[in-house]
């Protein structure tokens, strides 16, 4: 069967101002709303302040995002950004926690708006339908109610950022600060400076607990990264609506808390006891106090318009970051579903729904959810800091997108400035930082017990399609390979290639002389090691790859290769063996494979000179999805990106095998081949009850077999006898490889 197996994608659709509404929607409103007296009571009137150097750290962290983001124009944010510069089990992690830190945003929109319509409603005089009103667990059926509605909206329409909603809530938020500063101008001097007076009523240690409760209402430009995917002109479009965001929310936070910490307040009225008796209502109280009932139904009103604007735009981000996940199988696949009417990742989308209305409903009160929330923001945000100077150091070339200035000095502060502030929200609600242990431990148990050895094949076959990752990542994986034969130098080194990806990939290429008493001896296998390393450096150079060469002398071959593995390190080795079946080079294979601690990687070529790329047909077994994908993904790829030969991926069943159990092997085996591969691959699943005899006959009808080995074990050999009679029964090249 054939397999279409281009990623899926979401179209690019977003502008600027659709970028802009998904940062100003999850920024500006619901946090200030909630935690302006919270801010207030910690630390008086210099929460104002507070936000000031929340906003610089912001602005400093948005920087680095934008450089990323530009460069890296992918949905999926930070994890997008972390897979590449790390470890896949690293960009696991981050992704996990990030996708958890939108989750728990979301929860805690969606319950702000429960209680700000709940609390809308109790001023209309409701009759027979008092009881209704006051019934504690209405709050959590509004919220519920906005989220199933959002939910049906994300599903049909790639809308990001609400931007109705957000033009409205903008418009109430302009209101009550032209009609505080209107009244301020009328308000006695003295009255405004008695307001501010003292202004570090707690001190320094106020003020930092001010900044640690209120990061969140800065956080919202990231999200915008998460459907970079989506945005048109994204090296330019992402770095104006991430500065523009922030400057936005700068905007209307500082005169609106000036405006409430000032005309706000009555005469003997100070900010910081008031805010202490009503946190949650303190702007609301402030805005009856200067504008009347029509202030106080104004943040009522924008209240509301926050809340779901800011709803729609985390469950919009959470959405894309579990995409991005389950297209690199850290996540199950079936997130990774786009619906094609829509165009929408419908599945992740419900997904991350149901998760948040599971959580509304278990955890109705979510103020450590909301600490827990701040924590791993914060978190997350210095280690996009760490991120950006590793993928600025390593990359070798000068990218036309945006850069951040005063590199690294201003991301090493911002890194500085969110870890500080991450250690005193940890100490400051430890239930915070139990709530982040839990959902780590499901990560990794889900992630341990489900994903890891798919996902690990994903990432070999992109590393191989595009080498700048792995340079990216910092890796510098060294291979091995002995030469003999100048006649097989070429094919050797394009193997070499596949196992060492070019620019940072280093191939160690080993002439091992035999000595002997006859000197014309020694000359000819002295001139023949010059022409192997000649022919070797030649092939190197046309796969852009820079090899060391090391020419050795010993007695016995086969211990100087497991000698030179263990000093230099090596992550793999590749030998080019022309008779597998010779007792003696069996048995010394053998050996060598149980006795090193790196990848064992054998090629046949099929007669002197042959050239892998000149496979027209490859044929892929695949018994099961094993530790030995990496290799053999990486393999693959790297044969694609070169040649793109016919590739076909290849499985035996037992002829009593159900068709149930025939179906989804056929769809595993799909879908594998469609992440391993980016074009046009084929599929086939027979039934035979022979193996060796079945996949004799089809490795003769194609040119290269790749085929993983089993993990020998103590009586157990890793070129068993299926491995073998493929290399004494077949003209095919072959290419068998063994995990260690």
């Amino acid at each position: 069967m054939n397999s279409s197996n281009q990623n899926q994608s979401v179209p690019r659709t977003i502008g600027f101002f659709g970028a802009l509404g998904i940062g100003v929607g999850a920024m500006v409103g619901g946090g200030i709303l909630a935690l302006a007296g919270v801010a207030f009571a910690a630390s008086g009137p210099s929460a104002i302040l507070a936000f000031v150097l929340n906003g610089v750290i912001a602005l400093i962290t948005a920087l680095s995002f934008a450089e990323m983001a530009a460069a890296n124009p992918q949905s999926g944010g930070t994890y997008n950004y972390a897979k590449k510069a790390l470890t896949l089990q690293m960009a696991f992690g981050v992704g996990w926690v990030v996708w958890f830190a939108s989750l728990v945003a979301a929860v805690l929109y969606a319950l702000g708006f429960g209680a700000f319509a709940y609390f809308a409603l109790q001023q209309i005089p409701a009759g027979d339908f008092a009881w209704l009103l006051n019934s504690a667990y209405l709050p959590v059926l509004l919220a519920l109610g906005a989220l199933g509605f959002y939910a049906f909206k994300l599903t049909r329409t790639s809308g990001s950022g609400g931007m109705v909603v957000n033009i409205g809530k903008l418009a109430v938020f302009a209101i009550l600060i032209a009609g505080g500063l209107a009244v301020l101008f009328r308000t006695p001097f003295t009255h405004v400076t008695q307001s501010l007076d003292p202004f570090f009523s707690e001190g320094f240690s106020g003020l930092l607990a001010a900044m640690g409760y209120t990061f969140i209402a800065l956080q919202g430009f990231d999200l915008i990264g998460s459907a970079a995917g989506e945005i048109k002109n994204p090296e330019k479009t992402i770095p104006k609506a991430m500065v523009g965001t922030i400057l936005v929310g700068l905007a209307i936070y500082i005169p609106l808390l000036f405006v409430v910490m000032t005309v706000g307040m009555q005469p003997g009225e100070f900010i910081a006891d008031m805010s202490a008796l009503y946190p949650e209502t303190i702007v609301a109280i402030a805005a009856e106090n200067y504008l009347g009932a029509f202030g106080f139904w104004l943040v009522i009103v924008a209240g509301i318009f926050s809340m779901l604007s800011a709803l729609q735009a985390n469950l919009f981000a959470a959405s894309r970051v579990s995409l991005k996940m389950a297209n690199d199988r850290t996540l199950s696949h079936h997130l990774s579903y786009i619906d094609p009417k829509h165009g929408t990742p419908t599945t992740s989308i419900l997904v991350t729904c149901g998760i948040v209305g599971l959580l509304i409903i278990i955890l109705p009160d979510v103020a450590a959810a909301g600490a827990a929330s701040s924590l791993i923001f914060l978190i997350t945000f210095a280690l996009a800091h760490m991120v950006m100077i590793l993928m600025r150091k390593r990359s070798y070339k000068e990218s036309e997108t945006f850069r951040v200035p005063y590199f690294p000095a201003l991301p090493i502060i911002g890194m500085i400035a969110c870890i500080g502030l991450a250690l005193f929200q940890a100490v400051a609600e430890p239930a915070a930082g139990f709530i982040s242990l839990f959902w780590l431990l499901i990560g990794t148990v889900l992630f341990v017990s489900f994903f890891v050895q798919r996902a690990k094949a994903i990432d070999a076959s992109e590393e191989a399609l595009d080498p700048d990752l792995v340079r990216l990542r910092g890796l510098s994986p060294l291979v091995l390979l002995p030469i003999r034969n100048p006649a097989n130098a070429e094919s050797m080194v394009f193997v070499a290639d596949a196992l060492a990806p070019p620019v940072v990939g280093r191939v160690l290429l080993l002439s091992i002389i035999v000595p002997d008493q006859d000197k014309e001896q020694v000359y000819d296998r002295l001139a023949n090691s010059q022409e192997v390393t000649l022919h070797a450096l030649l092939a190197s150079f046309d796969s852009k790859i820079r090899p060391d060469t090391l020419t050795t002398i010993a007695e016995h071959p086969w211990e100087e290769i497991e000698r030179v593995i263990k000093v230099h390190r090596c992550r793999s080795v590749l030998l080019g063996l022309s008779d597998l079946n010779d007792l003696k080079t069996n048995q010394n294979l053998e050996q060598l494979v149980k006795r090193v601690k790196c990848d064992v990687v054998v090629f046949r070529q099929p007669h002197s000179g042959w050239r892998v790329t000149e496979a027209k047909k490859v044929l892929i077994p695949v018994a099961g999805f094993s530790s030995h994908d990496t290799l053999r993904a990486r393999i693959a790829a790297t044969l694609w990106r070169t040649s793109q030969p016919e590739i076909t991926f290849f499985q035996i069943l037992l002829s009593n095998t159900s068709k149930e159990i025939q179906r989804k092997n056929r769809k595993n085996l799909a879908r594998f081949a469609g992440r391993i591969i980016p074009g046009e691959t084929k599929t086939k699943i027979v039934l035979s009850d022979n193996v060796k005899d079945e996949l004799i006959h089809h490795a003769s009808e194609n040119d290269l077999v790749i085929m993983g080995l089993g993990k020998p074990g103590p009586k157990e050999k890793a070129f068993g006898n299926v491995a073998l009679a493929l290399a004494a029964e077949t003209d095919t090249g072959l290419i068998f490889i063994s995990k260690n």
